[in-house]
């Protein structure tokens, strides 16, 4: 019922930026967390950056200082900024939404976009 679609991921040398959009749309009442997660071949999916619908927001240490969440209620969109890339920052970026339907009140939900690649060369 929810769906998000995800772009901007690509090939970039280290040292290079990236910026991630994902939107969000189909019955949505509300929207209360919204994410990035990666996972790289042959490790677990990780946490990279969260905000809540009141914009505080929760990095992984790895890319404190280095990447920026933000978000657009308006228009269900979360970004991830990603600068000074380095090679192991390589993986497929997953969007993550947390919150409400709007067509049975009351009812959650919980999606994952399909996936960007994000490939940073050395």
């Amino acid at each position: 019922q929810v769906q998000l679609v995800e772009s901007g991921g690509g090939l970039v040398q280290a040292g290079g930026s990236l910026r991630l959009s994902c939107a969000a749309s189909g019955s949505i009442f509300s929207i209360n967390a919204m994410g990035w997660y990666r996972q790289a071949p042959g490790k677990q999916r990780e946490l990279v950056a969260a905000i809540t619908s009141g914009g505080s927001t929760n990095y992984a240490d790895s890319v404190k200082g280095r990447f920026t969440i933000s978000r657009d209620n308006a228009k269900n969109t979360v970004y991830l900024q990603m600068n000074s890339l380095k090679p192991e920052d390589t993986a497929v970026y997953y969007c993550n939404a947390n919150g409400f339907v709007s067509v049975v009140v009351g009812t959650r939900f919980d999606s994952w976009g399909q996936g960007t690649q994000v490939t940073v060369s050395s």
